[in-house]
């Protein structure tokens, strides 16, 4: 897994490129990065399928904020991003889940 930061001087975003590597996403015919940026709404949260079988999607995120996020996994497994800023529990049991610090 990935996370990938391009601050951009001209605006106060950062394009965040979220990849899952092949070996992670097993095969999978599908995969959503769910956050708070996008509500965590799973229309919203496709990513682009590679050759080699990874999963990629680039979102214009704001800077200043911290944002939770996980991976789900042909909509039945979730995983997080181990290249993440930090993890913090999610509220639902035991979970926790990805945060990226712009």
């Amino acid at each position: 897994m990935s996370l990938k930061k391009q601050f951009l001087k001209s605006k106060p975003v950062c394009k965040v490129t979220f990849t899952i590597a092949s070996d992670l996403a097993e095969g999978a015919k599908k995969v959503s990065v769910l956050g708070d940026f996008n509500n965590w709404n799973p229309k919203e949260a496709n990513m682009r399928k590679l050759k080699d079988g990874s999963f990629t999607k680039t979102l214009d995120l704001e800077i200043g904020q911290d944002y939770q996020f996980r991976y789900l996994v042909d909509e039945t497994k979730w995983v997080n991003d181990t290249e993440a800023d930090q993890f913090v529990n999610s509220g639902m049991g035991v979970e926790e889940n990805s945060v990226i610090s712009l």
